[in-house]
């Protein structure tokens, strides 16, 4: 898989996106999400910001440093922080909005189409390959997209292009544990799910004692933070597996607990 590959997938999984809020009643952008503090549209602008901090990101990265340094003053407090990449945004009615997004995608589309696989991408914290940066890309759009629709409760189709996430999953499970300053488990763990089409798709050395199964989908929601692992089909062999699965966490930023196991479990 190449980063052609990466981006061609990245586009498709912003256009379904697409398809499912262009069709929202402005009410709807107004309404909350599992996300504290973000509406409807705050998912929209805080895709919309890191689409053009990635833009600059590749294509002028000393100004990206800049972005950096002046988010990073802002860090310490979350509210602050959400504060400087949302303001401008929250002042846009929803047509606004989305054209802002549609705009920041094509410039983005078009700032990657220059990316070989060797590439690669200042991000925040260490640079990134350009298929793991646009990789990050699409997790976002498709974990941002998860808390819209169960916001509005629009059911979306299940695609193979949850294989990028699911690797991302996978291989940020050191991640997981450096976020929170702990040290990386070195235990191996087998990952083995299904793909929406069926297929299987294995990550990690076969035969480990400590295991996840079940669907792409259950495990790409418990790696982005959507779903609880309890509140999952995800079958998970092993204390290891288990520690993993409960403070996985996919994405960059402060670590995070993601939501509680439902009340009704």
């Amino acid at each position: 898989m190449d980063v052609n590959t990466v981006r061609s997938d990245l586009l498709e999984e912003q256009e379904a996106l697409d398809n499912i809020v262009s069709i929202l009643e402005p009410v709807d952008w107004l309404q909350p999400t599992p996300s504290p503090r973000w509406s409807v549209a705050d998912q929209i602008a805080h895709l919309t910001y890191f689409d053009k901090a990635a833009i600059t990101a590749i294509t002028d990265p000393d100004a990206f440093q800049n972005l950096v340094s002046d988010l990073m003053t802002m860090i310490t407090a979350a509210e602050d922080a959400e504060d400087y990449t949302l303001s401008s945004y929250r002042e846009m009615n929803p047509h606004a909005l989305l054209e802002a997004w549609r705009n920041g995608r094509r410039e983005l589309a078009e700032a990657a189409s220059s990316l070989s696989d060797k590439d690669r991408i200042i991000w925040y914290g260490p640079s990134m390959g350009s298929k793991s940066f646009l990789t990050a890309r699409l997790m976002e759009v498709w974990a941002h997209g998860q808390d819209i629709v169960d916001t509005v409760h629009i059911e979306r189709q299940d695609t193979d292009r949850l294989r990028h996430i699911a690797q991302l999953g996978f291989i940020t499970r050191s991640w997981s544990y450096i976020n929170r300053g702990l040290e990386p488990s070195v235990v191996p763990v087998q990952v083995i799910i299904q793909s929406p089409s069926g297929i299987t798709w294995n990550f990690g050395p076969e035969g480990a004692a400590d295991s996840v199964r079940g669907t792409a989908k259950d495990f790409c929601l418990v790696t982005t933070q959507r779903r609880n692992l309890f509140d999952t089909d995800l079958l998970v062999e092993g204390d290891t597996a288990l520690e993993w699965m409960t403070i996985a966490q996919a994405f960059a930023g402060p670590a995070t607990d993601g939501p509680s196991a439902s009340a009704n479990d």
